[in-house]
């Protein structure tokens, strides 16, 4: 019990830690690449001392190598497409409709991996579908439905798609350490982004570089050591439930911070795919939500 105690803390600060990221995204004033390269930066330098204390270097091989590598890419996309969708769409709305990523890992599955797809979870994404398009339908604020709301989404959803690319190919790592999986795959992003980066034009003030260096420290470092701490100690049921405390939090920040208020259809749309999500990671089932139904008039009886 002590050590499912401690797992549902780590996952309860890893999960909110996750929801302030958006905040400190769009306070750092930087283009998307830089953030991404040096959150991969200093990420990279806080796994490896964290490989490097307990012990988890080991060979790896030739698939092993490209299957991080390749997730590390999908990893880097994501980001990139989830920072750029955050002043877009605001951090609310990208968060909610980038939480459509199990759906699309369902369906992936089903096409790469040989998975059942059942009538169930057809139905759950039928629902989280269904949440998205009222999403995009909602106004943003008072004013009418503009093309860089529209861009946000989309890239929000972009950002959903290449990670669950990325945990497709973490899926096929199993055995291999998940802090050295992670410490390869932002080393990837930095060396996919130092091309792309403008080192002649670095953050002149410490403001910038406390949010750069927290992004990559806190947010990365810390947060995956959280999250995989919690994943070995708690079961699946739980850490799925728990997750949804990601989106929920960057609710706040996002209302908090920029005071940004979803619209009555954004929040049904936003509810829509949160339900979805979970009924999919807890597996609910409809022929179960129906039977719950049926029994409630008999009970008050």
């Amino acid at each position: 019990m002590q050590a499912q105690t401690r797992g549902a803390v780590e996952m309860t600060v890893a999960m909110t830690i996750l929801g302030t990221i958006g905040w400190f995204v769009v306070e750092s004033g930087q283009p998307v690449a830089s953030v991404v390269f040096w959150r991969c930066a200093f990420g990279a330098a806080t796994l490896l001392l964290v490989c490097a204390a307990l012990g988890l270097f080991r060979r790896l091989t030739l698939r092993q190598w490209g299957l991080a590598i390749a997730g590390g890419a999908a990893i880097v996309a994501n980001w990139a497409l989830l920072f750029a969708a955050f002043p877009r769409a605001s951090i609310s709305v990208a968060t909610a409709v980038y939480n459509t990523q199990p759906f699309i890992l369902v369906l992936l599955g089903a096409l790469f991996l040989g998975e059942r797809l059942t009538w169930t979870k057809v139905a759950w994404l039928a629902v989280s579908f269904s949440g998205v398009l009222l999403i995009v339908q909602g106004k943003p604020g008072a004013g009418a439905l503009g093309p860089a709301f529209v861009q946000g989404v989309a890239l929000a959803f972009g950002a959903a798609f290449f990670y669950a690319l990325a945990t497709l190919a973490t899926k096929r790592l199993a055995g291999t350490p998940p802090h050295l999986v992670a410490l390869i795959q932002v080393s990837v992003g930095v060396l996919l982004l130092a091309p792309f980066t403008d080192f002649h034009s670095l953050p002149g003030d410490g403001r910038a570089w406390a949010f750069l260096i927290t992004l990559g420290v806190v947010h990365t470092g810390l947060m995956y050591i959280l999250l995989y701490g919690a994943i070995q100690k708690l079961p699946t049921h739980v850490t799925g439930a728990l997750s949804f405390l990601y989106p929920v939090s960057a609710l706040l920040v996002d209302f908090l911070a920029y005071g940004h208020r979803l619209q009555p259809a954004q929040i049904v749309g936003a509810a829509a795919i949160l339900v979805a999500a979970a009924g999919m990671n807890l597996g609910w089932s409809l022929s179960s939500v129906r039977a719950r139904l049926r029994l409630q008039p008999v009970m008050r009886r």
